[in-house]
């Protein structure tokens, strides 16, 4: 029998998911960490895993401690009750925390415990695997924590356990290298801190396992734990888990030949149904699925279904036939275009084919044009956000791609305001 270790990265119990709809607020918990760890420690012991790892950042902060402690202590308790070792590391969130932790709870195993490398022996069914971990001791390590460690092999396969920032020299959160990784001569490196995770497998044994739920909109796609296997004294699999309870997902809705506004509604129900159905394949469907829409395509309505689709953010707007999952609107990304191509449009002199010419530079971002564009728009934006009603939304600085979306956005309405001003006058 192949010995089984659950690998597990950032958890950051304590804190809530953002950007939930008002009807989901309630369930900000059972989204959030605290669900996801809840069906990690489930699926666990359903699957018979013969040991869990934490990869740091388990707790958001100190405040999370009772929190922490009640959601950790119970899922612990749970593992070790159906004989399943529990060990993990500190990160740079939970550097203090953590530790405490750990000394009220019995059956929880701080590896490296104050930044002194140790290794623990995993066994079952006959087969071994020796984990060698690392803890933060304060928040900031402006040093690699595997410079200068000299890495004694033990039993079977050997891996690190270890939170850092990878191949990024002057982080404070401990940077290391790529290739101080391989020179330690281990089997494999399971990471913690980066929140995407890496694409893991036999052959790339070596990354991050990303966060265990999706902490934001920031953090789409799949997330969950890592089922390693060993088997003969090697990596025998990789395989991921996608257990988190809610799900953000970019999704692209083409309006292009749109009979009316509100047809996009419906357009946007079939999509649904149909990533519903593709959501069904995975360990354990969501609970929740946040949806950052992209509207694209030619078409004269842009404008007006954009709008009424935003009229629909904070709305539970689907409940998946496949998963029974609660579909919402958390962002809607105009990028439609009005039935007349804009490089037709501007081969015109008038106000519409000027307005052409600068969106049409918005498409090559990079170049000299665009980025005018881009500090023009970032400049009259930011001269808005300083305005005193708006301070105490504590606006965050801007991306490019926020500012080219909020040129595009008013440029196409702007575009077709113009172009219907000009069809009342002929």
């Amino acid at each position: 029998m192949p010995l089984k270790l659950l690998a597990v990265g950032d958890i950051h119990l304590g804190r809530r998911p953002a950007r939930l709809p008002h009807e989901l607020a309630g369930d900000a918990r059972a989204l959030g960490p605290a669900g996801a760890w809840r069906r990690v420690v489930a699926r666990a012991i359903a699957e018979g895993v013969d040991a869990v790892a934490l990869a740091g950042d388990v707790v958001e902060r100190e405040d999370d401690f009772y929190e922490a402690y009640r959601e950790l202590r119970a899922g612990v308790e749970e593992l070790a009750a159906a004989g399943i070792r529990v060990l993990g590391v500190a990160g740079n969130h939970d550097v203090h925390v953590l530790p405490r932790l750990a000394d009220q709870l019995d059956d929880f195993d701080l590896v490296g415990r104050d930044g002194k490398w140790e290794t623990r022996t995993l066994e079952a069914g006959g087969e071994q695997a020796t984990l060698h971990g690392w803890s933060f001791r304060e928040a900031r390590v402006p040093t690699s924590p595997v410079a200068e460690h000299d890495f004694q092999r033990g039993p079977g396969a050997n891996l690190g356990l270890l939170h850092c920032d990878l191949d990024q020299r002057g982080s404070p959160y401990a940077p290391v290298m790529a290739n101080e990784l391989r020179d330690t001569g281990l089997d494999a490196w399971l990471l913690g801190h980066i929140h995407v995770p890496h694409a893991l497998s036999v052959t790339r044994p070596v990354g991050y396992l990303g966060s265990l739920t999706g902490l934001d909109p920031g953090e789409p796609g799949d997330h969950g734990p890592w089922l390693i296997t060993f088997e003969g004294g090697r990596v025998q699999g990789i395989d991921p888990w996608v257990l988190a309870p809610l799900r953000w997902e970019p999704l692209k809705l083409d309006l292009a030949e749109l009979d009316e506004a509100e047809s996009a509604r419906a357009r946007l129900l079939e999509k649904l149904r149909e990533h519903d159905r593709t959501l069904a394949g995975l360990a354990e469907a969501p609970r929740a699925v946040g949806l950052r829409l992209r509207v694209t395509g030619r078409t004269d309505l842009g404008t007006e279904a954009t709008r009424l689709l935003e009229n629909d953010l904070g709305q539970l707007l689907h409940e998946g036939e496949t998963t029974g999952a609660h579909y919402f609107i958390e962002k809607v990304i105009a990028e439609t275009r009005p039935e007349i191509p804009l490089h037709k449009l501007a081969e015109r002199n008038d106000p519409p084919g000027l307005l052409a010419q600068r969106l049409l530079r918005l498409e090559t971002p990079h170049s000299e044009e665009a980025r005018q564009l881009i500090a023009d728009g970032r400049k009259r934006l930011d001269q808005l956000r300083r305005e005193s009603r708006w301070q105490a939304l504590d606006p965050q600085p801007l991306e490019d791609d926020e500012v080219v979306d909020w040129l595009w956005r008013s440029g196409t309405r702007m575009l077709e305001d113009l172009l219907a001003q000009q069809g009342a006058g002929e």
